[in-house]
């Protein structure tokens, strides 16, 4: 299982870094995530990315907070990305680590792939994500949280219909209105 987790994380951080791609000129532009930015939302994607590499590590790793630092999206967001992942595919990728701290890595690509999809509905750019990659995600976080828990974490649950697709479910189960 924490091989297939390696290669989840993979396939969903390459995809979400061709949303980076696409969004690196529309830093300003407005995101599903309240109150943020492009800009916050990179800068949060890679604390979050840090904390989970930190934590894999055995560091003293502080999880991203409420409000993302504002200094570790460069003048080359691509770069900061690439970097990034490969960082944590490194780190992941130490069979020592990934036995380890293999779960953290389920949650890492589960936030790729929703913050990909997020820089992608931001920026006008195809939201449909990878085949698979919604229904492992899905699989890995739907109902891992208590209500309390999912406070610090997502929006409310948006209802979506019973027939709709895995990505919808994701989305809705995450506060996202895939409709929107």
């Amino acid at each position: 299982m924490t091989n297939d987790l390696l290669e989840l994380y993979s396939r969903a951080s390459e995809w979400t870094l061709d949303k980076v791609k696409g969004a690196a000129n529309e830093l300003d532009s407005d995101t599903p995530c309240d109150k943020w930015h492009v800009r916050e939302l990179m800068n949060h994607m890679l604390e979050t990315q840090r904390y989970f590499v930190g934590s894999a590590r055995g560091e003293n790793a502080s999880p991203p907070g409420q409000t993302p630092p504002s200094t570790l999206l460069s003048d080359d967001p691509v770069g900061d990305f690439k970097r990034a992942r490969e960082e944590t595919l490194g780190t992941y990728g130490d069979k020592d680590v990934l036995e380890k701290s293999g779960p953290m890595l389920g949650i890492a690509f589960a936030d790729q792939l929703l913050h990909g999809w997020d820089l992608a509905k931001a920026t006008g750019q195809d939201t449909a994500m990878p085949a698979g990659l919604a229904e492992a995600a899905y699989s890995t976080i739907h109902g891992r949280l208590t209500d309390e828990q999912r406070k610090g974490v997502f929006k409310p649950e948006v209802h979506v219909a019973d027939d709709a697709s895995t990505q919808e479910k994701l989305l809705a189960y995450t506060g996202r209105d895939p409709h929107a």
